[in-house]
């Protein structure tokens, strides 16, 4: 059997039901509490990447791409070069692709790689945002986040010892 033909083994163990429902929960949870907070704001808090960064911090919390410089830095670091690029370079596809690129770069360069928002320049080119999007909703979507991920972290640490003790 080749190497290209073997079945594809998951590069983590699967985890038990328990785990598969809190991280769930907590993926619910926190999203909802941002839409909620949008919808009694009335601004934007929600950014399609969004959801990938739950499915980190809630399924993998001490996982690389889950830590706060990762998700905090690599959403802003790619949200500004998407700004960057679409009023330097224009919207089109090509500006699209060098800008998406540009942005993956510097967060590999930075230390600051968070997979889900390779999509921020992508979010950026269909939504042609001015600059305020670099604040709300990227900065404070992505502080709310890492702090409902961190607070809920907590909670559940917190219940396993007493269940345990």
């Amino acid at each position: 059997m080749s190497a290209s033909s073997r079945p594809v083994r998951a590069a983590t163990a699967r985890p038990g039901p328990a785990a598969i429902a809190l991280a769930g929960l907590g993926a619910a949870l926190a999203l909802s509490l941002v839409g909620a907070l949008a919808a009694w704001t009335g601004q934007p808090w929600l950014l399609g990447s969004f959801g990938a960064t739950c499915a980190l911090l809630f399924a993998f919390p001490d996982g690389p791409f889950s830590q706060p410089r990762n998700v905090i830095g690599g959403h802003c670091l790619a949200s500004l070069v998407g700004l960057i690029g679409l009023h330097l370079l224009g919207p089109g596809w090509a500006a699209l692709g060098i800008t998406a690129a540009c942005a993956l770069m510097l967060m590999l360069a930075t230390g600051t790689m968070h997979p889900p928002a390779g999509s921020n320049p992508v979010i950026v080119f269909m939504a042609q945002p001015g600059w305020e999007f670099l604040w709300l909703p990227t900065l404070a979507g992505a502080c709310l986040l890492m702090l409902l991920g961190r607070l809920y972290g907590y909670g559940r640490h917190w219940l396993a010892r007493r269940g345990s003790g």
